[in-house]
């Protein structure tokens, strides 16, 4: 019998760019990592994806942002889904953190968005500093 990848787990807390965070400074992320966001907001029968919202760190962690967010992670379908197929830890289910995190993915894309267009000087310095990391290409 094979095995799948193991469950993927939140970092201890959101990243120093996590999309999510409220000291991040907007239009870090391209316009469409934004847009993605609000999609998970409501109720269960609400939301709009049950896709998976891993870190842009892209080293197999779920989002903490994501999952801090709200005050239930398990609220979100995308959560439901991942512990029933065994994508995500269960350690997600309860996942909470003291970073401070807007409330919904609607407020942390309308946030995101407001400078996607021209980042200011501190979102130029976060930018490069995941480019240095990552390579432009991803951004």
């Amino acid at each position: 019998m094979t095995s799948g990848p193991d469950p993927a787990k939140p970092r201890k807390s959101p990243c120093a760019s996590c999309p999510y965070r409220k000291n991040v400074p907007s239009g870090v992320w391209d316009g469409s990592e934004y847009q993605k966001l609000p999609g998970y907001d409501g109720e269960i029968h609400e939301q709009k994806t049950a896709s998976i919202f891993m870190c842009h760190q892209q080293d197999g962690c779920v989002c903490s942002g994501w999952l801090g967010h709200r005050s239930e992670p398990g609220d979100m379908l995308a959560v439901r889904l991942g512990l029933m197929r065994g994508s995500l830890d269960l350690g997600c289910l309860d996942y909470t953190t003291n970073v401070p995190l807007f409330d919904s993915g609607a407020a942390a894309a309308e946030h995101g968005l407001a400078d996607v267009q021209s980042p200011g000087r501190k979102a130029q310095a976060v930018i490069s500093k995941i480019a240095n990391r990552r390579g432009p290409e991803v951004l």
